[in-house]
């Protein structure tokens, strides 16, 4: 919109003009009429002083268009500053990269009506000049193909730093042999660097192939004013949009963790600066019994405590001296039977300085592969893998089972006279036929008991159809094998033994205390068993008659006399294994 002070000085000097036109007009006419009517007058005084009238008209004209030129020029200055500050306002309005390179492309061809322009900025990977706008005095965004450019103009502006304008470059001697002038038919340019603290982050390029002296040193200066500004806006919205990236890619990190805490089966917990709950997994939901609404946001203190998570010294500790701590810890959990045993490590939290910003814990539950691991002292490795349901099996119940008891004869003796290390030793060589023979028959090894040790068969982590044959024939093969093994020792090392087998019920399960349990059976049956073992001589396998009933189709028996065994009324017949019938 025109000032309405520049309206009035157009219009009072538009007017002046005319009347020094109007004068011009009146003294020739006075000359000719005073020629006409007074030829009697001399004719050089009045040409003279005409002739000085008419030539102070004629500078006053010239000044009087010098003028107008001048406040067309004022007002043309005044325009392209408005501009430049509307235009400066509207870059710096948007943080969008892409919109703030249009606007700074469009207003450059409205500040200096260039038929085109091109807006390079140096890559940050490369430091190369990356095209990254073309635009037309129409506002379009043009194809690359179709803008060519002097690329030895703007390299020389990236590198120098200094604009350069040219009215018309075919004739311009700095530029006229150069082939992109030529091949292109440049004529006025105008290229402009974009400066920040005298770091060139690109360069401005605009041209017009048609008309010549389109550009001035005006131009030149009110675009590396106006350069500079937009090289503010586009670093600012290039750095906001690094930001922006970096924001996303945190994001979806903070997605992918989040998705993968959740999805782990590990629990996970973390304590951040503030002594507080920072992240509560689904995993520590199942595994501790707690909701996460319950634990999120509480201190870390009144969060162990309703966990009932002994290890606040710990957590202190990895705080304050950092390092990574591991224990294990039994918890008695709501509806969750027995103790579940944890195995938990914890870490600190770190910054990219190294600096703690809290402590991370790691929950596993291995109660199921304690548990395994208990059962795999006493139970051959095949078995262990064919458990389905460990907590079931170890559920203590009533069972027919066969039970074996296999016992080093003369160990008393022989111990008073031999070192303890040899003597372990010795033993353990006994131990591994009688266990060998065990496992052969997926018989469950229950314990030691000093030089004696005791089998079951059939049992829930163990079920056999078969069991008492199972256990006759293990009693074979301790048998067989001690014969081959006495035959390889030294004779001072050389002990007998006695075996017996009971088939009968008995509760078996798992048996101890809440601090230690280990799998085993009580009952008749076992105190049966025992007792046949005690009546065997050296060398000797004993079956009580249950169980010679349930194999006497194969094996070799002969009948002794009967037995009173501790803790029973009737008599007890018991036979001697000598073998089997094939």
């Amino acid at each position: 919109m025109e000032d309405p002070s520049t309206t009035q000085i157009h219009t009072n000097l538009n007017d002046l003009r005319k009347l020094i036109d109007n004068l011009g007009t009146a003294v020739n006419q006075q000359q000719q009429t005073i020629i006409t009517t007074r030829p009697d007058v001399a004719h050089p005084v009045i040409s003279r002083s005409s002739d000085e009238i008419t030539r102070q008209l004629v500078v006053l004209r010239r000044t009087v268009e010098d003028l107008e030129r001048r406040v067309k020029a004022q007002e043309k200055e005044r325009e392209q500053l408005r501009a430049l500050q509307d235009v400066g306002a509207m870059i710096n309005s948007s943080l969008d990269l892409d919109q703030v390179l249009v606007v700074v492309m469009d207003a450059i061809i409205d500040l200096t009506k260039a038929e085109r322009s091109i807006l390079l900025l140096k890559s940050e990977d490369t430091g190369e000049l990356d095209v990254r706008v073309y635009r037309n005095m129409d506002r379009e965004t043009l194809e690359k193909s179709s803008f060519d450019f002097s690329r030895s103009i703007v390299r020389a502006v990236a590198e120098s730093g200094e604009p350069i304008v040219t009215m018309n470059a075919m004739s311009d001697s700095r530029f006229a042999a150069q082939e992109s002038i030529i091949s292109y038919n440049l004529r006025s340019i105008l290229c402009v660097p974009l400066k920040i603290k005298e770091m060139i982050i690109g360069v401005i390029f605009a041209d017009n192939r048609v008309q010549a002296g389109v550009f001035g040193d005006t131009d030149r200066d009110l675009l590396a004013s106006f350069a500079n500004q937009a090289a503010v806006a586009i670093e600012n919205a290039r750095l906001f949009q690094q930001i922006r990236n970096h924001l996303t890619e945190i994001t979806e990190m903070r997605d992918l963790m989040d998705n993968v805490f959740a999805s782990i089966t590990s629990g996970v917990i973390t304590i951040d600066e503030e002594e507080r709950i920072a992240l509560y997994n689904r995993a520590a939901e199942r595994i501790l019994g707690y909701p996460q609404n319950a634990i999120m946001r509480q201190t870390y203190q009144t969060a162990l405590e309703t966990l009932n998570l002994p290890i606040e010294p710990l957590v202190e500790d990895v705080r304050h001296k950092g390092g990574v701590q591991n224990t294990e810890v039994d918890l008695v959990i709501s509806r969750r039977p027995g103790v579940t045993t944890l195995n938990l490590t914890l870490t600190p939290l770190r910054d990219y300085e190294q600096e703690t910003l809290g402590v991370a814990m790691v929950l596993n539950d291995v109660t199921e592969k304690k548990n395994l691991e208990s059962v795999r002292r006493y139970l051959p490795p095949a078995l262990v893998d064919q458990i389905r349901d460990l907590d079931a099996a170890q559920r203590p119940q009533h069972r027919i089972m066969s039970v074996l008891f296999a016992d080093v004869r003369g160990y008393s003796t022989f111990s008073e006279h031999v070192d303890p290390e040899k003597l372990i030793q010795i033993m353990n060589g006994y131990f591994t036929i009688f266990v060998r023979a065990i496992d052969n028959f997926e018989g469950l090894t229950d314990k030691f008991m000093g030089d004696a040790v005791m089998a079951l068969y059939n049992t829930p982590l163990n079920p056999q159809r078969r069991h008492a044959e199972r256990a006759v024939r293990t009693a074979l093969m301790i048998q067989e094998n001690m014969r081959a093994y006495l035959a390889e020792i030294p004779e001072d090392r050389r002990l007998h033994f006695g075996v017996g087998v009971h088939t009968g019920e008995a509760v078996v399960g798992n048996v101890g205390s809440s601090l230690r349990k280990d799998y085993s059976a009580i009952g008749d049956a076992v105190n049966l068993a025992k007792r046949v073992q005690e009546n065997a001589g050296g060398d000797e396998v004993l079956l009580s008659s249950a169980t010679y009933e349930l194999v006497k189709d194969w094996v070799v028996a002969e009948a002794m006399e009967p037995i009173r065994v501790k803790g029973r009324q009737t008599l007890e017949q018991i036979y001697r294994l000598q073998g089997t019938k094939t």
